[in-house]
């Protein structure tokens, strides 16, 4: 097997990996996100077993790893705040994909405080998604309406979640401490100033989980020269993973199995398979990828590869 990390923007390393072989590839399902529902489309799961459920099949389709958000019971629309609620979707998920790597997310949705971003990290996912820098957007949400449960009106966001050095290190402290592994999202180049302040102050440990989070609002425009911008910056031993929003999904994450990295789909980034076309479900935007991947001569990592590349324990959380 040829190394599992390398420097993606580097000639060299390309070429000759390239030739030896790429490792295989690291399927990430983003299953449902925290701010958009079942007003978008009817496949996007909510319920702790719907989210399970949909889970199962892009795990059975080729997925390795799971991004997930917990939904608040008590209101859909928005993201969960307790850890029992945590604690749930991630047990459905187990016990219905043994070996998936959970990777729950901090985010959120768009009105929690940031210690409420952190109720997940006692839930026991394996990684935890850790934002580098401020997330600032501005669209319209779709109304929801009955017989949805929770509906509401349509809505004008214009918000910024305002992460700092200090935040970003505060949340990868409480990780450490509990042994999860961050995946550091960056939007934009300047990210790499906090993966940086993160290494110094051995608040992250190699392999580097790095996402590009590539077509997103006040990120990096989503183009190949962009991308191989990001790249550059990342510190050595990194293993990189590719999301694209929307239209942008396929061309980048395509990019990315070209260059040796890794992809992540699914219904939280990208409703579409074409234009006007949706996805049937999360499943069938994992087949898809894992196709592409195939015509590549990239083989799909198991969730134990994807450990190994990772650094993680053989055995599940």
């Amino acid at each position: 097997m040829p190394n599992l990390t390398w420097r993606y923007a580097d000639t060299f390393d390309y070429m000759e990996h390239t030739r030896a072989g790429f490792p295989p590839a690291m399927i990430v399902v983003a299953c449902n996100g925290g701010i958009q529902g079942k007003e978008t489309h009817a496949a996007l799961p909510e319920t702790p077993q719907e989210i399970a459920e949909s889970v199962q099949a892009a795990y059975e389709a080729g997925a390795s790893m799971v991004h997930v958000h917990a939904r608040d019971s008590r209101d859909f629309t928005l993201g969960a705040r307790r850890i029992d609620e945590w604690l749930e979707v991630n047990s459905r998920i187990r016990a219905l994909c043994p070996d998936i790597i959970i990777n729950n997310t901090t985010g959120g949705d768009l009105t929690m405080s940031m210690e409420e971003r952190l109720s997940c990290l006692d839930a026991g996912p394996e990684i935890a998604s850790l934002n580098l820098t401020p997330d600032m957007s501005r669209f319209t949400m779709k109304a929801r309406l009955a017989p949805l449960p929770h509906p509401r009106p349509e809505t004008e966001v214009d918000a910024c979640i305002p992460f700092t050095y200090g935040l970003v290190e505060k949340f990868a402290a409480e990780m450490q401490r509990r042994g999860i592994k961050p995946e550091m999202e960056t939007y934009h180049t300047g990210g790499a100033w906090v993966m940086r302040a993160l290494i110094d102050k051995k608040l992250v440990e190699p392999p580097y989980l790095i996402q590009t989070v590539m077509g997103a609002q006040t990120a990096s425009y989503p183009t190949p020269e962009h991308v191989i911008n990001l790249l550059r910056e990342m510190p050595d031993q990194t293993v990189w993973l590719c999301s694209g929003i929307g239209p942008f999904q396929l061309p980048l994450t395509t990019m990315a199995l070209l260059m040796g990295g890794h992809a992540r789909v699914g219904l939280e980034d990208n409703l579409y398979y074409s234009r006007g076309r949706r996805f049937k479900d999360n499943a069938e935007a994992v087949k898809r990828v894992v196709r592409i991947a195939g015509e590549l001569n990239r083989p799909i990592a198991t969730p134990a590869e994807a450990r190994a590349l990772l650094g993680l324990p053989a055995k599940p959380a």
